[in-house]
């Protein structure tokens, strides 16, 4: 999905997929939709020529155009991997296929896709898997970035380069499910993420997850993991007391001592942060989601830079100098945890995370997969027959 504040605010989403609630049905999309702010409605764009039915893709916006990457598309059967580059054209609302000059990335899906200042576009990591027997697949996670480039010379916007790119800085671990957001100044922040391994003993999957934070230069392409100085205590405010015998600064807390009076407990003050018309969000006490104590990028620790649980695949958005974090999943044993919490971090005093909207994982319900719940009844199997992909119109 691509974000845009023309026409007072824009939401283009291009394909995606459908599962099943017993995963026996899979769809996959190649539909084009935009969603209008300031009339709160979904437009179905009827264009010709959009790229073929994938989910796992990567979008973003180039001067005025939608440049879609990569993905795959699997019936159940059979599944396949994308490196192609399709343009859509927001002014004439067109689709174009791009042939780029230059070595292409492999294909893959789930790979971290943004835009540079200079239009260009930058693409890093990535998922794909390839078939060794008829029931035996090799995943791999892709760790090499490649920039794609217009040409200078070109006015039709179509001829483009891949070129390789060695991002330098932080080492940046191979991971997938990374969430990646553009902010101004030219960065972009990347949070969390899962590596996956395979257990040669059975089946399962071991799932190594993270809750780091970094910020991607997108004019040198260096990595720096961003460290939380943890909330700064404040002094607390102080009041002239009036005495001619004695005229010194006192605080609040020992004047009311004093007066034979208990302070008051400290509430915290609800704070409007964001209002635009859409929606707004309001900030209530900051409660911690993972442990009181959470270990720094230099392996110090700070019991007050609590960062959001460990997940992937979660929204991050930057607003007026904010870093605002939504939802993910985590894998808990053979559960899959789904995130709805909201949190928050200044990106221009970096001391801490703050909680917006808490997730309350334990009352959470937890629903068995089709593979779980087949011999369950003669009822589920009726409703498994029944079940028809979702209509798109």
């Amino acid at each position: 999905a691509v974000a845009l504040a023309a026409n007072k605010g824009q939401l283009w989403v291009f394909g995606g997929e459908y599962a099943s609630p017993t995963q026996s049905q899979f769809y996959h999309y190649r539909d084009l939709w935009v969603f209008h702010f300031a009339t709160n409605l979904w437009e179905k764009v009827n264009a010709a020529g959009a790229p073929s039915s994938r989910s796992g893709h990567r979008m973003v916006c180039v001067k005025k155009q939608l440049i879609v990457f990569g993905g795959f598309h699997d019936n159940l059967r059979e599944y396949k991997y994308f490196n192609d580059v399709h343009c859509f054209n927001l002014e004439t609302r067109t689709w174009t296929k791009i042939e780029p000059s230059g070595t292409p990335p492999a294909p893959r899906s789930a790979c971290q896709m943004v835009a540079t200042p200079d239009s260009k576009v930058l693409i890093f990591g990535g998922y794909s898997k390839v078939k060794l027997k008829k029931d035996e697949d090799k995943g791999t996670i892709h760790t090499d970035a490649f920039l794609l480039s217009p040409d200078k010379n070109d006015t039709s916007g179509l001829k483009w380069k891949w070129s390789v790119v060695k991002p330098g800085g932080a080492k940046y671990s191979a991971r997938c499910g990374v969430a990646l957001t553009s902010a101004p100044g030219g960065k972009a922040y990347t949070f969390g993420g899962v590596f996956d391994v395979d257990n040669e003993d059975d089946d399962d999957i071991d799932g190594v997850f993270y809750n780091d934070l970094h910020s991607l230069d997108l004019e040198k392409f260096v990595f720096r993991t961003v460290t939380l100085s943890g909330k700064k205590e404040g002094s607390k405010p102080k009041r002239r007391r009036r005495n001619k015998e004695d005229d010194e600064d006192v605080s609040d807390d020992e004047m009311e001592e004093e007066k034979g009076v208990k302070p008051p407990p400290e509430v915290a003050e609800v704070q409007k942060v964001s209002d635009d018309g859409v929606f707004t969000v309001t900030v209530g006490p900051s409660l911690a989601t993972s442990s009181d104590t959470v270990a720094t990028a230099d392996n110090s620790t700070s019991p007050t830079a609590c960062h959001p649980h460990p997940r992937m695949n979660c929204g991050l958005a930057v607003k007026h100098g904010s870093l605002y974090l939504y939802g993910g999943l985590y894998e808990k044993g053979d559960q899959t945890v789904t995130f709805n919490d909201l949190h928050v971090l200044d990106l221009h005093k970096l001391e801490e995370w703050r909680t917006l909207v808490s997730c309350d994982i334990d009352s959470q319900e937890w629903f068995k997969s089709g593979s779980e719940s087949e011999s369950s009844s003669d009822e589920d199997e009726e409703e498994e027959e029944d079940e028809e992909p979702m209509d798109t119109d």
